[in-house]
């Protein structure tokens, strides 16, 4: 679309083309191995992978044509490599459905039916892979499911693979050792400011075109269908321990604070095959992901990728991962897990070393650059995570958020120093033309800063808006990361058209809620009681679960929200979904299925809980 149309996004500039042109002189040389190994065992897809209200192909068919300069070079490799989809044999007994969501989605044939590594994001694109696989492979029941950690584009998706009622019969789910826990903080707890994030960090709210969202780094995109929290069932605790799950052995590897909090890998004798998660993909991943998260261990990182090396190289004969596309043969398999060793260890390091120089986050991410026999490798650039916020990551790993300049320790808020800086500079006109003499000359990094004060001291200065978003489109297109494109091209997007306010706020993560465990969901609540509106109040009751036949006893005084199992003041009986409902706002007290004497206590917690917003400001105060 032009801007004769309508069109608000502008082409690169040359400053853009120029750049472009030079990241494409740099890149290593391309042999097509990476393109042979993500066809390799291709046996049938559904056209353009499409998912019907949850996923699709479609709208990337321009990664068909020819490069446009608002796409960085590496990128648009990668974003083909992603488009790439269907069912894939890994090894015979082993297969994987890719390009149906952000991740993998694995199936190992076992004696009686197929065991499902990783059940996407959303149920619609996972029921869609089993069935292609079942048409293809063989119509098997699902006989266990294996979660390798608690990312939700590794779990949200399991009832597309499992029902009720096989959930309810206790088929084998299994997932490493605090599962439940981090799952529950990232996805609940945090639920609604990392959602998001996540809209900026995967460009869901952005066309597909070739000056929108072209690519996660990681996958195309996350599907958006219907997503739940299950529990596991069987809980992988050490490493070496080995689980037989329909006739098939695996023996497992738990990788804490590595990719994930909880995860694993895992490998499977019979089969020749090691699956390295998500801690071994073909990209440099997240230290600290920019949706928000906790900062990972570089250090145990590569720990357990050399473990893994010394435990399974020399059995397997394939490595898949919950991302991207196997390597096959010892020898290549070896090489890629010491590279990827090596390059988490060395920002680790390397990261380390110019901080005990006493350089701080922002420097140390502004020098830090790869070691050649690295920089060679396409599976060690920047797709997802990048070295500039992987060195920060680090350093706040270690140092934290403050880099101990004292005019560092209390700064003023956004706003506020929004506010101071334009004074300080002369006004809004001074800002403005240095923002476009910035813009001019190519420094789109400086005109975006500059100009975001002025954005945040008068959100409707509309010349300030429209160049910062001119800065960060051109800043986007120049992106080699996928997350760092998608928030640039974001934030851009919503500079220049605000989403409109609502007086119904759309609330993240409540169908996650409505499936998690009684104890679970009583701690998610405490994240939402206002301690303004709380104040000395002291509240008492029972909650009885009438769908579970727990009792808990919850307490708010000092505006803390307690619960722990038993009883204590009068009892309240509902089923957990009616409690998600009140909290949520989707039905009054009177609306509920609620009883007894404690109603009204219950009432008055209710009374005290924050309702989210999902669409709060990030570009804008």
């Amino acid at each position: 679309m032009s801007e004769a149309n309508g069109d608000a996004r502008k082409d690169a500039t040359s400053a853009t083309r120029a750049a472009q042109a030079a990241v494409a002189a740099s890149l290593p040389a391309d042999d097509g191995q990476d393109f042979a190994l993500a066809r390799r065992g291709f046996l049938g897809s559904i056209p353009d992978a499409d998912v019907p209200g949850a996923w699709s192909q479609r709208p990337f068919a321009f990664l068909e044509g020819e490069r446009p300069d608002t796409i960085n070079p590496s990128l648009w490799r990668q974003a083909r490599l992603n488009a790439l989809h269907g069912l894939f044999e890994v090894t015979p007994g082993v297969y994987q459905v890719r390009g149906f969501d952000i991740s993998n989605i694995t199936f190992i044939q076992g004696r009686e039916g197929w065991i499902v590594i990783d059940p996407l994001t959303s149920a619609q694109p996972a029921a869609a892979a089993l069935e292609l696989v079942r048409r293809l492979k063989g119509d098997r029941p699902v006989t266990a499911v294996i979660y390798t950690h608690s990312h939700v584009d590794h779990y949200g998706g399991i009832m597309g693979v499992l029902s009720p009622d096989d959930i309810a019969r206790g088929v084998p789910i299994v997932a490493p050792e605090g599962f439940l826990q981090a799952a529950v903080a990232e996805n609940v707890l945090a639920g609604n400011v990392m959602s998001r994030r996540a809209t900026y960090m995967y460009g869901g709210l952005l066309p597909k075109d070739p000056r929108g969202h072209v690519d996660s780094g990681l996958g195309k995109g996350t599907s958006t269908g219907k997503v739940a929290l299950v529990a596991p069932n069987v809980s992988v605790t050490h490493t070496g321990q080995t689980l037989t799950l329909d006739g098939v052995d695996v023996v497992f590897q738990v990788t804490p604070d590595t990719e994930a909090p909880a995860e694993m890998n895992f490998h499977f004798p019979q089969f020749g095959a090691l699956c390295m998660a998500e801690n071994c993909t073909c990209h440099l991943h997240n230290l600290y992901t920019p949706r928000g998260a906790q900062v990972r261990d570089a250090k145990a990182w590569a720990f357990y990728i050399d473990e893994a090396l010394e435990m399974f190289a020399g059995q397997a004969s394939v490595m898949f991962a919950s991302h991207h596309w196997p390597r096959w043969g010892e020898d290549p398999i070896r090489a890629f897990l010491a590279k990827q060793r090596d390059l988490y260890k060395y920002i680790h390091d390397q990261t380390l070393r110019m901080a005990n120089h006493g350089m701080n986050g922002p420097e140390i991410a502004e020098v830090l650059k790869l070691p050649p026999t690295l920089e060679a490798e396409w599976h060690t650039r920047s797709y997802y995570g990048t070295l500039s916020h992987n060195a920060k990551a680090v350093y706040q790993k270690y140092l934290g958020w403050f880099d101990g300049n004292p005019a560092n320790l209390n700064k003023h808020p956004p706003e506020a120093a929004g506010r101071r800086y334009v004074e300080a500079m002369g006004g809004p006109d001074r800002i403005l033309a240095e923002g476009r003499r910035a813009f001019d000359a190519g420094d789109y990094r400086w005109t975006a800063e500059i100009v975001g004060h002025l954005v945040f001291a008068d959100p409707t200065q509309a010349e300030a808006r429209a160049l910062q978003a001119d800065a960060l489109e051109q800043m986007g297109y120049q992106a080699e990361s996928g997350p760092w494109r998608d928030f640039y091209l974001t934030g851009a997007q919503e500079l220049r058209k605000p989403r409109p306010r609502s007086d119904t706020p759309r609330q993240a993560s409540a169908g996650q809620l409505r499936t998690l465990p009684a104890d679970n969901l009583l701690d998610a609540l405490s994240v939402r009681l206002n301690g303004l509106s709380a104040g000395d109040q002291t509240i008492g009751f029972t909650v009885a679960f009438t769908d579970t036949g727990e009792r808990f006893a919850v307490r708010v005084e000092n505006a803390v929200l307690h619960h722990r199992p038993g009883e204590a003041g009068p009892v309240v009986e509902l089923a957990r979904g009616d409690l998600v409902d009140l909290v949520t706002g989707a039905k009054t007290l009177e609306e509920a299925d609620v009883r007894g004497a404690g109603a009204s206590q219950l009432g008055r917690l209710v009374a005290l809980l924050d309702r989210f917003d999902l669409w709060f400001e990030i570009s804008a105060p």
